[in-house]
């Protein structure tokens, strides 16, 4: 419930219902029951999507619904409290089957235990309120091993993991999962096609892919490689159309591990695509929130690798959708360098140097 298809593209909070709804169907009609949700996603307005295209249309015992404490929102215990009581209002449920601390990292990590977060979770399942409990984290593996070793009583860590990130000096996705597993923790995984990068794969890269199996997708490699991980217990995937849900469900519904020779195909696709991208983003839009000057950094980056990856052939494209993003956000050069979106980005880029050369380039 993250990536819903809009009515219109620019706005996050019109969510298209008349395609929403026969995705859901589909997904359910399929056998698949895991919906993930989050206080901020959809600029606030994916739980109550949530609400209206699912638990207002099907009984409690057809899904399963995750949802996510905001922590850096919360600044004192009394907060966890009401914003998990509007969560429960929005999404239309009376409990979660799994909760957990969102977005962890060493900066947010003091403002949970001053506010006893963990104990808050804890509470929450006890009362009945939560099924399972357990945080999403993007941060170093050091600093991982340090919550699993304080906080034994959480389930499940939500990790990004993808074949670009899985040796990634500063993803660390590899060393997260390897600490997860000496922990005995389920693993759920995000960005697996890393923000749509992966379904859009260079030409290179799609001829690989499609001389092993001519049918198979480039998002259905990515998703069927973190599947294919032994401690990985759902991989999310943040589809935006009936298509994407019919492809998904296609190839999940009998699921079958990848091989050794796909192994093999995957990283030699790893190799390439890392060569191709400038800057890797997965437009989970962490540093928009709070930029002063309203700069559209996710869409930016998309845009300047796109044009980086495919050359003239993107060239004409990306820079009329520059055109339109700048005519009601602010340009890449409105940077004031204040940093705040640095602070809060999962994948440690450099955003400040990087909105120079997209300003560059395109202004």
């Amino acid at each position: 419930m993250m990536r819903l298809p809009l009515l219109d593209p620019q706005d996050p909070k019109s969510i298209d219902f008349e395609q929403l709804n026969p995705m859901v169907d589909l997904f359910l009609e399929r056998g698949f029951t895991y919906f993930d949700t989050a206080y901020g996603y959809h600029q606030g307005e994916s739980e109550a999507a949530f609400r209206k295209a699912v638990s207002e249309r099907y009984p409690r015992d057809r899904y399963t619904i995750t949802d996510k404490m905001p922590v850096w929102l919360a600044k004192e215990e009394a907060d966890y409290e009401r914003i998990f009581n509007t969560q429960l209002e929005r999404a239309g449920v009376d409990y979660f089957d799994y909760y957990w601390l969102h977005a962890l990292n060493r900066t947010l990590l003091a403002s949970v235990d001053a506010c006893k977060g963990w104990e808050f979770i804890a509470r929450k399942k006890a009362e009945g309120k939560v099924r399972h409990i357990g945080f999403s984290f993007h941060d170093e593996a050091n600093v991982l091993e340090g919550m699993l070793k304080a906080h034994p009583e959480v389930e499940f860590v939500q990790l990004q993991i993808n074949y670009i990130d899985w040796d990634s000096p500063s993803v660390q996705a590899r060393e997260c999962y390897e600490l997860c597993v000496e922990y005995g923790k389920k693993v759920i995984v995000m960005e697996p096609v890393k923000g749509g990068s992966l379904a859009l794969v260079p030409d290179p890269v799609g001829t690989i892919f499609k001389e092993h199996s001519p049918e198979a997708s480039p998002a259905s490699w990515a998703i069927r490689y973190v599947a294919s991980l032994p401690e990985v217990a759902m991989v999310l995937s943040g589809m935006s159309d009936l298509n994407q849900v019919d492809d998904n469900t296609s190839f999940m519904q009998e699921f079958k591990p990848m091989d050794e020779e796909e192994q093999g195909i995957v990283a030699d696709a790893a190799r390439l695509i890392k060569d191709s991208i400038t800057i890797p983003c997965t437009a989970c839009h962490y540093c928009t929130d709070g930029c002063p000057m309203n700069i559209a950094i996710p869409e930016y980056f998309a845009l300047y690798n796109s044009l980086r990856q495919f050359g003239k052939t993107a060239a004409h494209n990306s820079k009329y959708y520059y055109n339109r993003f700048i005519a009601h956000r602010g340009k890449a050069s409105d940077c004031i360098e204040c940093g705040q979106c640095e602070e809060h980005c999962p994948q440690h880029i450099d955003i400040i140097a990087n909105l120079k050369l997209v300003a560059k380039e395109y202004e």
